[in-house]
């Protein structure tokens, strides 16, 4: 699995990446998910130049002329709720790719020791054949890699893909070397990340990260823990 740290790039793609960080930016949803979208487009625009492309011919008002367009069938998948707006940025530039959401939450279970075990529990799916394909996952928070690894996997069965691009705002090291054990390190698979931070805590969030993508974008949810 090849990874890209986009962040080490001089580019306005670190001007994005600063508000989504920022407290006193945060309070503005609208921004926050106009930046995350924003960081969707630029990255789609960094994935587009390892496409495959072929040439094609477009008549215009003077002359015919031959332009090198994406060969690619390309799938674009996101996890709900937080990855909608990354998902937004890359739709805008690949505006005909095929879609596809997965729903997926985290759940606190028990070992067989009886000690707190984060779980990724997958709840529903909608997808395209992606067989042959170029599949792009798009999830803003690359946490654990346990949500990235979950709803790829279950993508898988809707065929294997010619390529798969796995595209986060954030990841960290631990998120990285989870996919890179559970995809066996393949080949076929490129990693792409605005940033990258060093750290998870306790609750295994990202430090420094931004906090919940998710509740910055679209509110805080209720756990049906609050409600006892």
């Amino acid at each position: 699995m090849n990874v890209i740290n986009l962040s080490e790039q001089n580019s306005v793609l670190n001007q994005f990446l600063r508000e989504i960080r920022d407290v006193n930016i945060q309070n503005d949803p609208l921004r926050f998910r106009r930046n995350i979208e924003r960081i969707g487009e630029y990255m789609a625009i960094e994935v587009s130049k390892v496409l495959n492309y072929e040439p094609t011919e477009v008549q215009t008002p003077l002359a015919t002329t031959t332009v090198n367009t994406l060969a690619d069938q390309l799938v674009l998948a996101t996890i709900l709720r937080a990855g909608l707006p990354l998902h937004q940025g890359f739709l805008n530039i690949f505006d005909r790719a095929e879609n596809a959401f997965l729903s997926a939450y985290r759940r606190v279970g028990r070992n067989v020791h009886g000690e707190d075990q984060l779980e990724i529990v997958a709840e529903y799916m909608a997808a395209p054949a992606i067989e042959g394909k170029t599949l792009i996952v798009a999830d803003p928070m690359l946490a654990t890699g346990m949500s990235m690894e979950v709803g790829y996997l279950a993508l898988l069965r809707h065929g294997k893909p010619k390529h798969t691009h796995l595209c986060c705002a954030i990841g960290t090291p631990q998120a990285i070397d989870c996919l890179r054990e559970s995809l066996n390190d393949s080949p076929d698979v490129t990693l792409w990340c605005a940033a990258i931070d060093p750290v998870l805590n306790e609750k295994k969030y990202i430090v420094p990260g931004l906090g919940d993508a998710g509740d910055l974008c679209y509110g805080i949810k209720i756990h049906l823990s609050d409600r006892n």
